[in-house]
């Protein structure tokens, strides 16, 4: 037998509400709120023996070729495998102040000029708001978008359906709750549940709509909740930078329609956020004359080939212990590079501070970076500067010995291409021959210390 449960609903808006008020929040009409019985439906679904849902041979399921939705943002449509899918659900992650609501009303707008129907619903900030936000960020506004200020997944089901919105834009999923539910917004239930009507709102076979949500992340940097409601979504999206900064990356930590470790380059400006065509302004500098411990190396993230600037200082320690800091990098693994210095190539840095960073703050995570940071510290630690024109790629072992790293020959061709005319590879990395730029090839971290600094 179903459950029923008192509400109270607004005579004018329609507004639903648990509790009693004399003014409706959503229209705030006075005296407007009546009390009213719905039935609680149940969570337990019936299955029944049907024949319009059976079974089909995988060589036979046709793939619906105009499947992507593009936005005029490359780097976003790059992070998401070549632009957002139709019947998709993405969650966009970043600590407060990022810019998660910037950068979504912008793609609202980018959608709504290419003819798509848009609607953005904010738990979290009112018509006004998000209104005088747009005004700072668009020249004009469009047409195709609406606006819902509500904390009512049921009332912004309804406003989708009459709408009939293409484009679906959630902030955030933890300020939503569904009335089935008694448990408060925010808590596990109402969030996956919440998640779960907003899958099956896009997956609706009759109607496809991809949804874009905003939810919260927690002080250790991960998406707030349990991880079924990561589970639940086609694509996780991470949006990081420091709000001191300009420089935000995107980035896909789950991407069921393209591969995950793409990013995307963004700067925080005044009318928004900002796509950053060329990363070598952001990851190196430019300088009128070279200077100790800076080197250059390419990093790859996901497709993409990005040259970057590792910079060192090395000085003298007069504590018991000295320090080692890095920035971005593990102090593990720059502990690590530091003895094998110390052991392979003969430099004493037991009394010495150690300290790296790249420009622009990129993490390194790939091991083909190893040589330059190797050769930024050496540099600091001689008082000798590299060549702003030399590139450093090559993973360095325990033994000092150098080791190949992936697609090198892609790597060269972009330094040759980007006007470097020196580069330090491991032996036999590559056969191919390059015009523009001298491949010198080495056997170990001595040789690339004697060639550089003897």
């Amino acid at each position: 037998m179903a459950k029923t449960k008192k509400v109270y609903e607004c005579k004018k808006c329609g507004h639903i509400q648990n509790v009693w008020s004399g003014q409706c929040p959503n229209c705030n009409s006075w005296g407007s709120l009546v009390e009213s019985t719905i039935e609680k439906k149940s969570n337990k679904k019936i299955y029944e023996n049907k024949d319009d849902n059976q079974a089909s041979k995988l060589k036979d399921i046709k793939i619906d070729q105009d499947l992507r939705i593009k936005s005029d943002y490359e780097e976003f449509d790059r992070t998401l495998g070549e632009g957002l899918v139709k019947d998709s659900v993405s969650i966009l992650t970043a600590r407060p102040g990022a810019g998660k609501s910037t950068l979504l009303l912008q793609l609202s707008k980018s959608y709504a000029d290419r003819g798509y129907r848009v609607i953005y619903i904010s738990g979290e900030e009112s018509t006004t708001q998000i209104r005088n936000r747009a005004e700072r960020i668009m020249k004009e506004l469009p047409d195709n978008i609406w606006i819902l200020s509500t904390n009512s997944m049921n009332q912004a089901q309804r406003q989708i359906e009459k709408i009939d919105a293409d484009i679906v834009i959630i902030d955030s999923i933890q300020t939503f709750s569904l009335e089935e539910f008694d448990n408060k917004a925010g808590s596990p239930v109402q969030t996956v549940e919440c998640a779960n009507r907003c899958v099956e709102i896009a997956k609706n076979v009759s109607r496809k709509r991809a949804f874009l949500i905003i939810a919260h992340m927690t002080k250790s940097g991960e998406l707030a909740g349990i991880r079924t409601l990561e589970h639940l979504v086609d694509t996780v999206l991470f949006l990081e930078g420091k709000s001191e900064e300009d420089l935000r990356f995107l980035s896909a930590a789950k991407n069921r329609f393209g591969p995950t470790g793409e990013i995307g380059l963004f700067s925080m400006r005044e009318e928004g956020l900002v796509e950053i065509k060329n990363p070598s302004e952001y990851f190196t500098t430019e300088r009128d004359k070279e200077v100790e411990g800076s080197a250059i190396s390419v990093t790859k993230e996901g497709n993409r080939l990005l040259e970057i600037e590792v910079e060192s200082l090395v000085s003298k320690s007069f504590l018991p212990y000295p320090q080692r800091i890095a920035e971005s990098l593990r102090k593990d693994k720059l502990n690590i590079l530091i003895s094998i210095l110390q052991e392979r190539a003969g430099l004493n840095l037991f009394d010495k501070n150690v300290i790296i960073k790249t420009t622009g703050g990129l993490k390194l995570k790939e091991e083909s970076i190893d040589l330059c940071i190797m050769v930024s510290i050496a540099s600091s630690f001689y008082k000798r500067p590299i060549g702003d024109k030399t590139v450093f790629i090559a993973e360095v072992g325990l033994t000092g010995e150098l080791k190949k790293v992936p697609q090198i020959d892609k790597r060269i061709r972009e330094l040759e291409r980007l006007g470097y005319s020196k580069c330090y590879v491991a032996k036999n990395s590559t056969k191919e021959k390059f015009k523009d730029i001298k491949v010198i090839e080495k056997r170990n971290i001595s040789e690339v210390l004697s060639a550089e600094f003897s």
